[in-house]
């Protein structure tokens, strides 16, 4: 996984949190992997809402120059 997010796609980032999200629940990982896993998860959340946010304020700026 990259840590830059403008190289990273949203379906990939959140195909990544999903898996991370399975290994945690799974149960099986040890703690410092637990909280490297966790830590990564939260760097893709945070990915994720900044490109939905971003999708948003596109959506919102189209539909403004459509309405003039």
């Amino acid at each position: 996984m990259t840590d830059n997010k403008d190289e990273i796609s949203f379906e990939e980032a959140l195909k990544n949190l999903e898996k991370i999200v399975d290994e945690l629940n799974n149960g099986d990982m040890e703690l410092e992997k637990a909280i490297t896993a966790y830590e990564k998860g939260i760097k893709l959340k945070n990915i994720c809402e900044d490109k939905l946010k971003n999708a948003q304020e596109r959506i919102e700026t189209i539909q403004t120059k459509k309405n003039k």
